[in-house]
């Protein structure tokens, strides 16, 4: 292969030759677009000039980035080869006699669907003569190790040693305008709307952010939005080379009405012919011919559910509503499906195995709550339930509801509702766990020891055995989920009524709703919290927590040479709790019984935080709540009132603890199948249908059972591993999703107070200590009194919660899992809000008032 082609001759598929910039490029010319003449020196060329001499310095890079500049110094001295040399001039002689030309670096690792690389590496204008572009290319190989390309590439996991570079050279256009256009709204995510920023001469005034450029937006073939930017100055090509900023009057449109429509439809092109959203750089000649010199990906982008039936839907996050800020496994998602499904049959709604409202893309997990925001009852409902676990996602639902392509139509949802309500029996069965709370909870206990005699029935030991009981495993569950639902229905109803009937105000009812009782996971807390405790009695258990790191530790808890109070207790509680895990809706994740790492870790912190005791400040939080029941009741002047206000609030904490069942007994199955399919895993990899055991995990129930039968899917599977792990870099999880691309959140206005963040107050209380931003509990550690600031959470964190002095969450609501185990153990928090942990810098002291929702950053 040449090591210089012709743009004409490259194609898309040639990116480890050319390049991410020049293979799209190419492209573009294949297709018969606008793009300048010109050429690319391949990889290969930077392989001959500059890989050996610097091989040796990229190796240390990782742990030494200071390297770069020593790699830069060596690539600047490298002369190429003469037949290199000569094969770049005569390509540049055939654009024109000393023609001016524009050189741009094309890194493989650059414009790619989950990363740009945008300015990451260096570009020059205006070159004009051999040994400028000669020159112009080293410098070009040269960016490929900046600080701030090397940074780039360390941030979102590229490995230094396999990127190279190619350099496009390209004729310059002779502009009379340029700028960028975006195929889909890069702050909102609108898939419908074009945005076009432009300058008058070249684009780099533009891409530099050196201006204010004039911005149109355009969707339906219209300009529906213009502001013209204060345009003080232009990018001009200089005579014989180089470039000048030149002033100019801003308050002049750069270009026409018809020449943003006209680049609209071009970008419209251009993504159709990439098959997904660009970020597309233009120049507009002076007798206004558009050019396009540059496309790449949109990264930013939230990526789109595909959505079956017509109009506008809007999409819940499962993810957010559950605690799960990171990707779903394939398996994960197929399974939260069929539990879904079964528990919809159970409530007396017939639905496929998989519930037809779902979608879910890379991982992520949604509901199509269309319907819902459709329903005057369903608005009303969907209000109550968001105020209650999501109140930041109720406050964006409510934007929606004035959208005329949501306007309120007849719908099924309250016939739906009655049929659920005479299935279930749910008023008298409400009734009846109001008279008789014992024997609720009871009857639940019941339901859960059901549960687990039905998940321990005899497998098999083949794959497709080990296949189908995890498929009962987790059918089971739904049924008996919808046996504990309506016992919910009270604690959900009086919850809400509680301030009214007992003329309390949010934050004593946050204290009422201190140290409840028959909870399984602070249970679990305050169990492990009771291990520590006999631990440092032990001096050698002791000594092995403060002297061995975790995974130490659950190297000898495999092998039982653990000492003996800490490997009997750690035994025992991982009988009882060994089913639970980080983000454990999951299936395709480690249970803490295979993975032990973390518990032993927050064991371990226990340990050393002997200066406060949990439990006792749990049971001091049950003396605080009854305690505030009497001062609220005392006051009531009406004892029949007096006596409502006091039934209700006993009747709140002795039946709130149930809200932590469903998914208890949910994660139980899903731990019992995450066993069935992890055997029939090891079977698959042993016979050479999967890579590994745990692939089974990147496969659909379908899938899996056409592995099982003997169909290759292992090139499925490493797809869905490299799609996981991009997604696992992804900070940003919209609450709700519009199918056009539209963030709701983010065309709200923003309410910045310096150093004031506000979000909804989840348990009463204020604060002042130092934040930690925990984005994953695994490896966390969390000293005393600190404040943690984490995206969500789920009960898999909740025992980092008893050394925690304070919690600010980005999700949830004041009844989400986080916030109810925040006021059971009476520690301030502060949940839905927005950023929290992009805001809040990590060490910084913050004053947390659980109260009023505010958090103070000093």
């Amino acid at each position: 292969m040449s090591a210089v082609l012709d743009l004409s001759a490259v194609g898309a598929d040639m990116g480890e030759l050319v390049g991410g910039k020049a293979a799209n490029l190419g492209e573009l010319v294949r297709a018969g677009m606008p793009v300048p003449p010109g050429f690319c020196v391949t990889t290969d060329a930077y392989d001959e000039v500059c890989r050996a001499r610097t091989a040796d310095l990229v190796d240390l890079l990782p742990g030494d980035p200071g390297r770069a500049a020593e790699i830069r110094a060596r690539i600047a001295a490298a002369e190429p080869p003469p037949e290199l040399a000569s094969a770049i001039t005569a390509a540049y002689a055939a654009l024109g006699e000393n023609a001016p030309v524009a050189v741009r670096s094309s890194a493989t690792a650059e414009d790619l669907p989950h990363a740009s690389f945008a300015g990451q590496q260096d570009t020059y204008l205006n070159v004009v003569g051999a040994d400028a572009v000669l020159d112009a290319v080293r410098h070009c190989w040269s960016s490929l190790w900046t600080d701030r390309a090397v940074a780039y590439r360390a941030a979102v996991g590229i490995d230094h040693r396999a990127v190279r570079l190619a350099v496009v050279v390209q004729r310059m256009v002779d502009a009379a305008a340029s700028g960028v256009l975006f195929t889909a709204n890069p702050v909102t995510g609108r898939r419908t709307e074009t945005v076009v920023d432009a300058n008058r001469g070249l684009g780099e005034s533009v891409v530099s952010g050196s201006v204010d450029p004039d911005h149109f937006v355009v969707e339906s073939g219209r300009i529906t939005a213009r502001r013209l930017g204060d345009k003080a100055t232009a990018v001009r090509p200089r005579p014989g080379g180089g470039t000048e900023t030149v002033p100019q009057r801003g308050d002049l449109a750069s270009i026409r009405d018809e020449q943003v429509l006209a680049l609209a439809e071009l970008g419209d092109r251009v993504a159709r012919r990439f098959g997904h959203p660009q970020d597309v750089e233009w120049a507009l000649d002076t007798g206004g011919t558009a050019w396009l010199t540059q496309s790449r990906p949109i990264t930013t982008l939230f990526p789109l559910p595909e959505e079956p039936r017509p109009g506008l839907h809007v999409y819940l996050s499962i993810n957010v509503a559950q605690g799960v800020y990171r990707p779903l496994t394939p398996m994960g998602i197929a399974v939260l499906g069929s539990m879904f499904g079964g528990l919809t049959r159970g409530l007396g709604l017939p639905v496929r195995d998989r519930p037809q409202l779902f979608r879910d893309v890379d991982g992520w997990s949604f509901v199509d709550i269309t319907d819902i925001a459709r329903s005057s009852l369903g608005r009303r409902a969907a209000r109550g339930l968001f105020a209650m676990a999501e109140a930041r996602t109720g406050e964006v639902f409510a934007t929606l509801l004035d959208d005329p392509r949501l306007s309120v139509r007849r719908s099924p949802a309250a016939r739906r509702v009655l049929r659920v309500l005479a299935r279930t029996r749910a008023p008298l069965v409400a009734a009846r766990t109001l008279a008789d709370p014992d024997g609720a909870r009871a009857r639940v206990v019941r339901v859960v020891e059901e549960l687990r005699a039905e998940l321990a029935r005899p497998a098999g030991r083949s794959a497709a055995e080990r296949v189908a009981a995890a498929r009962r495993a987790i059918l089971a569950v739904g049924p008996r989920l919808a046996q504990v639902a309506p016992r919910m229905v009270p604690v959900l109803l009086l919850s809400r009524l509680l301030p009214r009937i007992a003329g309390a105000t949010e934050e004593e009812v946050q204290v009422v709703l201190r140290g409840v009782p028959h909870n399984v996971t602070t249970e679990m807390d305050l169990e492990l919290w009771e291990l520590a405790r006999r631990i440092r009695r032990d001096p050698e258990s002791a000594r092995a927590c403060a002297e061995l790191s975790p995974a130490e530790l659950a190297d000898r808890h495999r092998t039982g040479t653990l000492p003996g109070v800490l490997r009997g207790g750690l035994s025992d509680f991982l009988a009882r709790y060994g089913h639970r895990a980080v983000a454990e809706i999951d299936v395709g994740v480690p249970r803490w019984s295979e993975a032990p790492e973390y518990v032993l870790g927050v064991l371990a912190g226990y340990v050393r935080s002997d200066e406060q005791d949990a439990a006792e400040r749990f049971r001091r939080g049950a003396s605080e709540a009854e305690a505030m029941v009497d001062r609220i009741t005392s006051r009531l002047r009406n004892p029949l009132r007096a006596r409502l206000a006091r039934f209700a609030a006993h009747r709140v904490r002795e039946l709130v603890g149930l809200r932590e069942m469903p998914k208890y007994c949910f994660v139980l199955a899903l731990a019992k199948a995450r066993e069935h399919l992890l055997a029939a895993g090891r079977e698959l990899a042993g016979a050479g249908r999967l890579d590994r055991a745990e692939d089974v995990f990147f496969l659909d129930h379908a899938e899996l059972a056409e592995v099982v039968a003997g169909t290759d899917h292992r090139e499925l599977v490493a797809r869905r591993r490299e799609t996981r792990e991009r997604e696992l870099r992804r900070r940003h999880l919209p609450r709700l999703l519009l199918s056009d691309g539209t963030e709701p959140e983010a065309m709200m206005p923003a309410e910045e107070v310096d150093g004031l963040l506000t979000g909804t107050s989840a348990s009463a209380g204020s604060v002042t200590g130092t934040a930690r931003v925990v984005l994953d509990p695994a490896g966390a550690e969390l000293a005393p009194g600190e404040v943690l600031i984490a995206p969500s959470t789920d009960p898999g964190w909740t025992p980092l919660f008893l050394t925690a002095g304070g919690l600010v969450m980005e999700m949830g609501g004041p009844n989400s899992h986080g916030a109810t185990v925040a006021r059971e153990y009476g520690i301030p928090a502060v949940v839905g809000v927005r950023g929290a942990t992009s805001r809040i810098p990590d060490g910084a002291t913050v004053t947390v008032r659980g109260s009023s929702g505010t958090i103070t950053v000093h």
